[in-house]
């Protein structure tokens, strides 16, 4: 009986081990893809910042709210139709700085652009308050509850373009170096609860993270310090045009 006690415990012990050990790594593995993405996120950024004549216009970047990157959207074959990839987002602060980073999920729809092998990098700016307030609503549906529409590349925007009167987001792709306004129709993005909780150590609100609430963790600096050069290089732009 002592026996049969004692394998019983043994089995238990060993079952809480592996589940235990198995939670560890499956958090340490977030941590790391969440970390990657940062770094990845912030090369993309710095990327399209640092070719002017064919990239985000200087008076779109200047106006953004928000900025959402999404790196390699998707690997592998030639598709258009429904897409998920995850991405990092951060928005202007009341102290005109930028927010910690957000972690997102981008999923469905139907993008206007193909994706081949090496996948597609997707760049969204958050235009005005209403795209802010759905962003900060931590879910929702692009073309449903928001607008969106592919902006403007170049050194400035179009006059003929209405970004500056209603439209919530601008859309970006960029593959294989080839960066243009891209369509996201029907895409819903959402907070990504797993890698929030592997940065932030719980799974702190959304609006609390965008609103400039929470402190940048250290580990996230460098899709923060990208941002500010990307801000720094599209006011001296404007500046130069004065």
């Amino acid at each position: 009986m002592k026996m049969k006690s004692l394998r019983t415990f043994l089995v238990v012990a060993a079952t809480l081990m592996l589940l235990t050990g198995s939670a560890v790594y499956s958090v340490a593995s977030a941590r790391e893809d969440a970390l990657k993405r940062l770094q990845t996120s912030a090369e993309v950024l710095e990327q399209v910042m640092d070719t002017p004549d064919k990239g985000i216009p200087e008076e779109v970047m200047n106006s953004a709210k928000c900025v959402v990157v999404v790196p390699h959207l998707v690997k592998g074959g030639f598709v258009v139709g429904a897409k998920h990839g995850r991405g990092v987002a951060s928005c202007r602060t009341n102290d005109k700085g930028w927010s910690a980073p957000a972690f997102v999920s981008v999923g469905g729809g139907s993008f206007g652009f193909q994706i081949g092998v090496e996948g597609v990098d997707l760049v969204m700016l958050v235009m005005n308050d209403q795209g802010l307030q759905h962003l900060l609503s931590s879910k929702f549906q692009v073309s449903g509850e928001g607008s969106a529409a592919a902006g403007p590349v170049g050194r400035h925007a179009s006059a003929g373009t209405d970004w500056k009167l209603n439209t919530e987001l601008l859309t970006y792709s960029r593959s294989k170096g080839a960066f243009a306004g891209a369509t996201i129709e029907g895409a819903v993005i959402e907070k990504d609860d797993d890698s929030t909780r592997a940065i932030y150590g719980d799974n702190v609100p959304f609006q609390r993270v965008l609103s400039g609430a929470v402190p940048t963790p250290p580990d996230t600096e460098v899709f923060h310090a990208a941002l500010v050069k990307a801000s720094r290089q599209s006011k001296e732009a404007a500046e130069m045009k004065k």
